[in-house]
């Protein structure tokens, strides 16, 4: 039976599908990622009978229900990391979107377990410079590049960021743009990056104009977060 959350993922992988066409890419090298906190395990199960793998959590405590419900998932944690939060990520994660530090760099390499493959990490870009948000500088960029690169147990896979929220479709596109340059900077000073984690539901059009290559997609495939937090 065909659900609404179902119904919801269909509809944005066909929007994905067009922005594609309609900025000349390949839609096969945008991925979605289902941003599931706060949504009870019930609608992360009737995303994965819909085909999602991939989803995304920001809060340790709350993710721990998810990942013990559903190890064989892709998961992304894209939320502020603390360090005293790194060793579920290093050993439970397949990637992390929100590096911003060389301490949370050295504990997740000490941390992430041998016998698992290297950590994907994407380094959280605050391209506005906003004091509410996480995220290096542009200046700081290289440096925890080199750091994440440097670690064994860590794989650099691209950047991450999250713009100054903007309504209009061209002012969205300039502070992604930023992002996507400081992106291909990297990329011609030899860093191997393959992911541009940019856009959300309301930036996504402007995000995939601009390269990104996943786009973070939470409340317009499951509705509102719980405020009271995960449920079974």
């Amino acid at each position: 039976m065909q659900t609404v959350i179902c119904e919801r993922l269909e509809a944005i992988r066909q929007r994905i599908r067009d922005l594609a066409t309609e900025y000349g890419r390949e839609a096969e090298s945008i991925r979605l990622l289902a941003v599931s906190k706060g949504q009870p395990l019930g609608a992360i199960e009737q995303a994965r009978q819909a085909g999602q793998l991939a989803f995304g959590e920001s809060y340790i405590n709350e993710a721990k229900l998810a990942l013990a419900a559903f190890p064989d998932l892709d998961w992304h944690f894209i939320g502020p990391l603390q360090s005293n939060k790194t060793r579920v990520v290093a050993e439970q994660f397949t990637w992390v979107h929100s590096i911003d530090r060389v301490k949370i760099v050295q504990r997740l390499q000490r941390q992430r377990p041998a016998e698992l493959a290297p950590l994907n990490v994407c380094i959280q870009l605050n391209v506005d410079d906003e004091s509410s948000k996480s995220g290096v500088s542009p200046d700081e960029l290289a440096t925890l590049a080199d750091a994440v690169s440097a670690s064994s147990r860590l794989c650099l896979r691209g950047i991450m960021a999250i713009p100054r929220p903007a309504s209009d479709l061209s002012q969205q596109r300039h502070s992604l743009a930023r992002v996507a340059q400081h992106y291909q900077q990297l990329k011609s000073d030899g860093y191997p990056l393959d992911t541009l984690s940019m856009g959300m539901s309301g930036d996504m059009e402007a995000a995939i104009a601009e390269g990104s290559t996943l786009v973070r997609v939470g409340s317009a495939i499951f509705g509102p977060r719980s405020r009271a937090g995960r449920v079974g």
